[in-house]
């Protein structure tokens, strides 16, 4: 018996309201990853400006400064004979009273300062806030984990695995960049809140490496320390069970800041537990990935998005699978036949190459843009955000824009159903966020509370998924029972029935999209109800059909 990893849907109110982008929950976009680009160059215009103020600044302190060190080298080289002077004495009397004064207490580096601040200020609502950060860290750790990839290569701005005892290049970016010790150190701190020891050990690891590397320099755009992180990293080594190390740790961080009490308590601590048992220090402490209590086709799921294909050598080999000029019998089609390609009959899973134009792909995802929300799932009757979603979606009516039309015509045309609305839900535009993933879902319902069923047009009887862009790695849909997964192909469509025609499920749609690698990814579901198909897609008791 088969028991689904988990089940869920999204719903959500079908409009789209013409208001500027939210850059809230920036993670979960690409697309507000890429409009903060804009607003960082609006800091560097403004701190660009501040330096120009400072320069000018200390340009007139060093003039000052070179004025009086004039005067004591060259005029009060006999202070008697200067002192004579009344206007020597006069100048050196104001210059000691006021002059130095104003440079001492000036409020121009105050006023530079605010000016900046002040400006940072006005683009402080469209900055990354801390969910994005912690949402950021978390987007690196699950790249991590679903495609093998080495911390340490991941910080040299490579993405390899280790195979046979060697780094193998499974993508090279065409742009990169290294992370800096103070990076690592985030990425490590948040798994550390998070009590992930598994993943904060070593991010940490290579954070401490680095910040060794500059001599623990501190840098003032850092948020990290050496110190800060000896002091996390030793304790993740505590409770990995690593005690021996956790000292050795402590203890280095006592000749930066040997007057730090609790260091000093966890020293003794960590000496204690060695001295009663011994054999702590030479047990192997090999890291152990947490297991998944709410992810229980996880080793599937992840070899399948690693893969990109199938698990099965014989599975594309079926000699029942095959591509075609597909018309569907309709009029419409015959001067244009699509490219068909059968993926899988169980389930039936295929894919039509060229399905959207370029032109039609950048009219819907210019349409979505102002109405991208976080994406939801379904909890009981209500819908809320979730770890295991990480993507904006927007709902588009046919009325919002005459490409939507078309394609739901189109739809119509190669399945043969009534996609109108309420037998078909508006279109979902999608945009995924930094490692951007849905794990293995349903899209169908499989409880009478669920919010599908809100248009009282029956389930979800099949979807129809666009590929609205390409990525450079990753973001393949995978099919967990079916054991197959279908990498993106830009501008084509993926079909599948989610339900038997006796009404019921079928297990094996469960379905998933890995987190994707490199690229931004867009797709639109169109997701096709039971009601309204009643002389396109008959009925069955057969279990089978």
């Amino acid at each position: 018996m088969k028991y689904p990893t988990r089940i869920c849907f999204c719903w959500s109110i079908l409009t789209v309201a013409l208001i500027p982008v939210s850059l809230g929950e920036m993670y979960t976009s690409l697309l507000n990853v890429k409009q903060a680009i804009t607003v960082e160059r609006k800091l560097i215009d403004y701190l660009k400006t501040y330096i120009d103020h400072e320069l000018e600044r200390l340009e007139d302190v060093k003039r000052f400064y070179a004025k009086v060190s004039d005067l004591h080298t060259e005029l009060y080289k006999g202070p008697a004979t200067a002192m004579a002077n009344p206007l020597v004495a006069f100048t050196l009397i104001k210059r000691l009273h006021s002059e130095w004064l104003n440079v001492v207490y000036s409020n121009e580096a105050q006023e530079n300062t605010q000016a900046l601040r002040s400006s940072y200020g006005e683009e402080e609502a469209d900055l990354p806030k801390l969910e994005d950060l912690q949402g950021a860290a978390k987007g690196l750790m699950r790249l991590q984990d679903v495609y093998v990839l080495q911390v340490a290569s991941l910080v040299r701005g490579h993405f390899q695995r280790v195979t046979e005892g060697q780094p193998i290049d499974i993508y090279r970016p065409k742009v990169s960049v290294p992370l800096s010790g103070d990076d690592c150190f985030m990425v490590g701190k948040v798994a550390y809140e998070q009590q992930d020891y598994y993943h904060s050990v070593q991010w940490l690891e290579e954070s401490v490496r680095l910040f060794r590397g500059t001599g623990g320099e501190w840098l003032p755009e850092n948020a990290g320390t050496l110190e800060d992180a000896l002091d996390h990293l030793a304790f993740s080594h505590f409770k990995t069970g690593n005690i021996s190390y956790a000292l050795s740790l402590s203890q280095e961080l006592l000749h930066h800041d040997p007057m730090n009490g609790r260091v000093l308590q966890n020293v003794e601590k960590y000496e204690k537990l060695l001295v009663r048992s011994p054999t702590l220090s030479t047990t192997d402490h090999g890291l152990k990935r947490p297991t998944s209590d709410s992810l229980r086709t996880r080793d599937t799921y992840e070899t399948l998005c690693q893969t990109q294909g199938s698990q099965q050598q014989m599975h594309f080999k079926n000699p029942r699978l095959f591509c075609d000029f597909f018309t569907n019998g309709n009029p419409g089609l015959l001067l244009l036949p699509v490219r068909r390609e059968v993926l899988s009959l169980q389930p039936y899973v295929v894919l039509y190459h060229n399905f959207i134009t370029d032109t039609e792909a950048e009219d819907i995802k210019t349409t979505a843009q102002p109405g991208l929300r976080r994406s939801v799932v379904a909890a009981g009757e209500k819908q809320a955000t979730a770890e295991y979603r990480i993507s904006k979606s927007a709902w588009l009516k046919s009325s919002a824009h005459s490409t939507v039309g078309k394609l739901d015509q189109k739809i119509s045309l190669l399945t043969g159903l009534n996609v109108k609305h309420p037998y078909g839900e508006y279109l979902q535009v999608v945009n995924y966020g930094i490692g951007g993933h849905y794990e293995p879902h349903f899209d169908h319902a499989t409880s009478p509370s669920s919010p599908v069923f809100k248009l009282k047009t029956g389930n979800r009887l099949a979807t129809f998924m666009i590929y609205l862009s390409s990525v450079e790695a990753g973001g393949s849909t995978a099919f967990i029972y079916a054991n197959f997964s279908v990498p993106v192909v830009e501008k084509a469509a993926i079909f599948w029935w989610n339900l038997h025609r006796n009404g019921q499920g079928n297990e094996d749609t469960l379905h998933a999209g890995c987190p994707v690698l490199i690229g931004d990814k867009w797709v639109a579901n169109k997701w096709i109800h039971e009601h309204g198909q009643e002389f396109h897609h008959r009925c069955s008791l057969n279990p089978e059909e």
